[in-house]
C-alpha cells in the first residue's frame, strides 16, 4: 500500500512540474515571433509535432495526452486563448522537418512543442534552427544531447542521456553487482546509440576493465526476431544487459530472453515508461529496470 500511494504523491508531483513548466513556457509567448499573426488575434498559436501514427505513436499518444491537460488547466494566458495545432511527423526524420516547416510557414504557431523521439527533434532542429521567424522549440522528453547542441532555438525540460547512460551505469556496476556487460542496440535510433555510448563509457571507467563490454548486438527499428543476439549475449559471460531502444522491440526482447532462458538482468532507459511494454511483454517484463523522468 505505501509505495503504491508514494508513487501516486509522485506521479501528482511529476504533473504539476510539467504542467507548470508548460504555463511557464506559454506564458514567453507574451512577445510573438515576428510576423506571426499572434498580435493581431486572440489566439496564441502552440505548435506541437509528434510520432502520432508509426512505430513511436505510443509515446506521441502520451504527450499529446500531457500537452492536452495543460492545455485544459490553462486554457487561457494573458486573456487569449491558447490552441494547440498538433502535426503528426509519423515517426520519421523526413516528416518531422515537414512537420517544423508547416507549423512555422503554414500555421504560423509562435512556439514549438516536441518530439517524442530524439531523432525527429534532431531533424525539426535544423528546420527550425534556419527559419526566418525565429520561432523556439521545447523538447518534452527528447534526451539526446545533439537536439539543443549548437542549436540557439531548440529547449528542453527533460534531463540528457549523458546523465541517463551515467545513472544506468552505476546501477549496473553497483547495485546489480555486475563487472561483465552486453549491449543490445537498436542502431536505427539516434536516441539508442547514444545512450548506449554514455552507459558504456561510465561502466568502463566504474570497472576499470577495457574489456567489461563482452558483447554487442544490434538490430534495426521493426526487427522482431531477436534470438540470434540473445543468443550470442547468452553465451558471453555478461552478468547484465542494457538494450537502450524503442519500446515494442524492447518488449519483444524480454519477451524472448525469457523465451530462451537468458536470465541476465535487463536495463533500458526513458522508453520503457510507455504501458505497451508491459502489455507486449506479459510477465516478461518483470524485474526489468529503466531510468525515466515519469512512469504511467
Amino acid at each position: 500500500g505505501g509505495v503504491i500511494k508514494m508513487r501516486k504523491v509522485a506521479l501528482f508531483l511529476v504533473l504539476v512540474m510539467f504542467i507548470s513548466t508548460l504555463a511557464g513556457c506559454v506564458q514567453k509567448a507574451e512577445a510573438p515571433a515576428e510576423g506571426s499573426g499572434t498580435e493581431q488575434g486572440e489566439v496564441i498559436k502552440i505548435g506541437v509535432f509528434e510520432p502520432l501514427t508509426g512505430a513511436n505513436a505510443a509515446g506521441g499518444a502520451l504527450e499529446k495526452e500531457g500537452l492536452e491537460l495543460a492545455q485544459e488547466l490553462y486554457p487561457e494566458v494573458l486573456g487569449k486563448k491558447v490552441e494547440l495545432v498538433f502535426v503528426d511527423n509519423k515517426s520519421d526524420k523526413v516528416e518531422a522537418a515537414n512537420a517544423a516547416t508547416k507549423l512555422i510557414d503554414q500555421d504560423k504557431v509562435s512556439i514549438i512543442i516536441g518530439s517524442w523521439g530524439s531523432g525527429f527533434s534532431i531533424s525539426a532542429g535544423e528546420v527550425i534552427k534556419k527559419s526566418d521567424r525565429k520561432v523556439a522549440a521545447i523538447g518534452t522528453s527528447c534526451t539526446n544531447p545533439l537536439v539543443t547542441k549548437g542549436n540557439d532555438y531548440y529547449f528542453r525540460v527533460a534531463f540528457i542521456d549523458p546523465f541517463q547512460g551515467n545513472v544506468m551505469a552505476n546501477y549496473a556496476y553497483n547495485e546489480v553487482g555486475a563487472k561483465k556487460v552486453a549491449f543490445i542496440i537498436e542502431k536505427t535510433n539516434d536516441y539508442a546509440v547514444g545512450l548506449a555510448k554514455f552507459f558504456e563509457d561510465t561502466f568502463t571507467e566504474l570497472s576499470g576493465d577495457e574489456s567489461a563490454v563482452v558483447s554487442k548486438a544490434y538490430y534495426n527499428t521493426g526487427d522482431q526476431d531477436f534470438t540470434a543476439q540473445l543468443t550470442s549475449i547468452k553465451e558471453s559471460g555478461a552478468e547484465v544487459i542494457f538494450a537502450p531502444g524503442n519500446f515494442t522491440e524492447s518488449a519483444l526482447i524480454m519477451k524472448q530472453a525469457k523465451e530462451l532462458g537468458v536470465d541476465i538482468p535487463l536495463l533500458g532507459g526513458d522508453t520503457w515508461e510507455t504501458p505497451e511494454v508491459i502489455e507486449i511483454a506479459g510477465e516478461a517484463a518483470e524485474g526489468a529496470v529503466f531510468s525515466t523522468f515519469f512512469d504511467a
